[in-house]
């Protein structure tokens, strides 16, 4: 492996404290070295050593590679007229993830293959280097594995969802649905994912279906993650922190109660604002969350009824204009916050022994993905030591 030293960045975070200023360890007028995949220096550049090539980010600041810990992104058409119905005064709800149900199974392996990989390389293009996604379009155990066989072709965050809602095929059973989901749906997906999540919500599963979930993924060896408290108040969150799911994602309605389970368990609330730009919904109250002591993450829930967006950038300017985050919260929370709701150490930062993953801004910090939003400052993206082109 070759070593390559990126110079002349005007400021680096790197999201350790020891490394720099402030919480998120910024470096002023840096350097980072990388070995191979990983990150093996960084520090200021009168300080870095030899390499064997040089790249000069010509007064660039750089920000660890995005780390997006919630999508869906294997699905087949789209939903557009829900959306225009939307924005004229329908409102959302759970029931129009069937129209994508339809679509998908109507797909072939090809073009879900080809779909994910727009997604995603659309998604890189704007810093993001690891991600998530789920099953949870297909509703049956083929398409459900199949889904899962696709997306871990291309990330090992791979979550089976196949209690999204309840399959249309199952519309007057819903225990029976249950019963395939934590039974021989879950054989044929276990293989393929790292995760179970289910969707908590009116309309979806109740707090007893989505426990029985759960518990049944677990015992398979899949770590919980929840779709949790989104549309309305429920027991989702609070599931989440006894199961000590990685993440309980939406959180939109937290009651007291829940904001202090998020702050005394292990259980990251990742906040995903795109969903309530699409949706016109309330947005989530980060601030309340922070100050409590509970870590947040932030993701773009990227799905094509709810929030049809891949863009990290724009998510970190909605929750700093609309969520009460700050710039500095809002990077960490889109960057090591993601890693932790992954349960990952070695993303997220810009650190020695780090995955040398990290984004340089054509800007003089990070700031200005909030300070100048819409704007693409993302002008290179390295993935795993590897400039993408």
């Amino acid at each position: 492996m070759s070593t390559t030293l990126i110079t002349n960045i005007t400021n680096l975070v790197t999201n350790d404290p020891s490394l720099g200023e402030g919480p998120l360890g910024q470096i002023q007028d840096a350097a980072v070295v990388l070995d191979g995949d990983r990150v093996a220096w960084v520090g200021p550049k009168s300080d870095a050593p030899a390499a064997d090539t040089a790249h000069d980010a010509q007064g660039r600041s750089a920000i660890p590679g995005f780390v997006d810990s919630h999508s869906h992104l294997v699905f087949g058409g789209d939903r557009t007229q829900e959306f225009n119905a939307r924005m004229e005064g329908r409102s959302y709800s759970a029931g129009g993830i069937r129209t994508t149900v339809a679509a998908t199974r109507a797909a072939s392996d090809e073009a879900l293959e080809a779909n994910l990989l727009r997604y995603l390389r659309e998604a890189a293009r704007q810093g993001t280097t690891v991600f998530e996604t789920k099953s949870g379009y297909g509703l049956t155990v083929e398409d459900e594995a199949r889904a899962l066989r696709i997306a871990a072709r291309h990330t090992d965050e791979v979550t089976y969802l196949g209690a999204h809602i309840v399959s249309p095929d199952y519309a007057d059973d819903p225990a029976a649905y249950v019963d395939l989901v934590t039974g021989e749906m879950l054989d044929a997906c276990a293989p393929h994912a790292r995760w179970v999540d289910v969707f908590c919500e009116k309309g979806a599963f109740d707090g007893d279906q989505a426990r029985a979930i759960l518990t049944a993924g677990r015992a398979k060896g899949l770590h919980p993650r929840v779709h949790a408290n989104q549309l309305s108040y429920g027991p989702g969150v609070q599931l989440a922190v006894e199961l000590d799911a990685a993440s309980a994602d939406h959180c939109t309605h937290l009651t007291d109660a829940d904001v202090d389970a998020l702050a005394n368990g292990n259980t990251v609330a990742t906040l995903l604002p795109g969903a309530e730009f699409s949706t016109r919904a309330e947005w989530p109250d980060a601030r309340r969350i922070i100050d409590a002591g509970a870590t947040v993450a932030l993701s773009t829930d990227c799905n094509p009824g709810s929030s049809f967006t891949s863009s990290m950038p724009f998510c970190i300017a909605l929750a700093v204009r609309d969520m009460g985050m700050t710039p500095d919260e809002a990077l960490w929370s889109a960057t090591a916050g993601g890693a932790q709701a992954l349960r990952r150490t070695d993303v997220g930062r810009i650190t020695p022994g780090a995955r040398a993953d990290l984004a340089l801004l054509d800007a003089p910090s990070h700031v200005h993905l909030a300070y100048r939003p819409g704007v693409p400052l993302v002008r290179e993206v390295w993935q795993k030591g590897t400039l993408l082109g």
